[in-house]
């Protein structure tokens, strides 16, 4: 069993949709048990519990969210026992060149210091999901392929 949590903030609802898709994919893989938390709600024990962490977040002046900050800052308690598990990041935003791609790498760099595991894309979405306001039909295609793709190779290492 490959253990996924997907963890979001949003205040319009854009990244719920968003998370909800990459959680759909990450259901597609064979064995894996998926919880879609808000990160209100998700706590460092739940980050410890889990093989893959997808963390999602609303785009704030090219940043992610206070919220998901907080769980990140928060993180220094467990520092060390991430190492090894699959991370992903997607973020929704308000419009083009407003700062999408930062809040990715934002999140990203959090999982790369706890030594996780990041997988890249090569044909675009490079550093995972992006959509601009409320996403659509090929937004949330995207999400479940990050969701799938994040599932699997966390299921590859488990094997391993």
């Amino acid at each position: 069993m490959v253990r996924i949590i997907v963890v979001y903030d949003s205040k319009s609802g854009n990244t719920e949709s968003m998370a909800q898709a990459v959680a759909k994919g990450s259901r597609g893989v064979p064995k894996a048990e998926v919880t879609l938390k808000k990160v209100d709600q998700t706590s460092l024990e739940d980050l410890l519990n889990a093989d893959a962490i997808i963390i999602g977040s609303p785009t704030y002046y090219g940043l992610m969210s206070a919220k998901i900050k907080d769980l990140l800052d928060r993180s220094v308690e467990i520092h060390g026992r991430l190492e090894g598990k699959v991370g992903a990041a997607f973020t929704s935003s308000g419009g083009t060149a407003s700062g999408a791609e930062t809040t990715l790498l934002s999140i990203i760099e959090a999982l790369l210091i706890h030594g996780m595991i990041v997988r890249g894309r090569h044909d675009g979405k490079h550093y995972g999901a992006a959509a601009v306001g409320k996403p659509g039909e090929k937004d949330l295609t995207i999400c479940e392929e990050l969701g799938k793709r994040t599932a699997e190779l966390a299921a590859s290492l488990l094997r391993k």
